[in-house]
């Protein structure tokens, strides 16, 4: 069985703080790879990419997460998060959900909920976890 290809958005974020990111799409993902195959292959893909500015190729990424996955209703979950008063508004990266949207290192692609058309952010995990605890922006 040919294993099942996918187009899906990276999202490089370089700084939260700042909202600081660009997107890359990338056309024909094996969904059948481990998450930790994928890291290594947008570490070794996106230095290479020299329509993005340096501080994004030279950046310390390690981390992914999902952003967003294609047919699936952001509505309710904005009424969800409006109803038990969290903050889904930020712009770069939701701070919710960790223990479902960040991709662990051991599984599939496919089976971390990654599809067709899926938005996943690419970042560094200590950034991240910094700016969670002091979620504040610079303009």
């Amino acid at each position: 069985m040919a294993p099942e290809e996918v187009t899906i958005t990276v999202r490089l974020i370089r700084s939260f703080e700042h909202r600081n990111f660009k997107p890359i799409v990338y056309h024909g993902v094996n969904l059948d790879q481990t998450v930790k195959e994928f890291i290594v292959f947008l570490k070794q893909d996106v230095p290479l990419r020299t329509s993005l500015p340096p501080p994004f190729r030279n950046y310390k990424y390690d981390t992914l997460k999902i952003i967003h996955q294609a047919h699936k209703s952001k509505i309710n979950e904005y009424h969800r998060s409006q109803e038990n008063g969290m903050r889904t508004n930020e712009l770069v990266l939701s701070l919710e959900d960790d223990d479902r949207l960040l991709l662990k290192e051991d599984s599939t692609l496919k089976a971390a909920g990654i599809a067709s058309e899926t938005e996943i952010a690419f970042f560094c995990e200590e950034d991240y976890k910094n700016y969670k605890a002091n979620p504040i922006s610079s303009w």
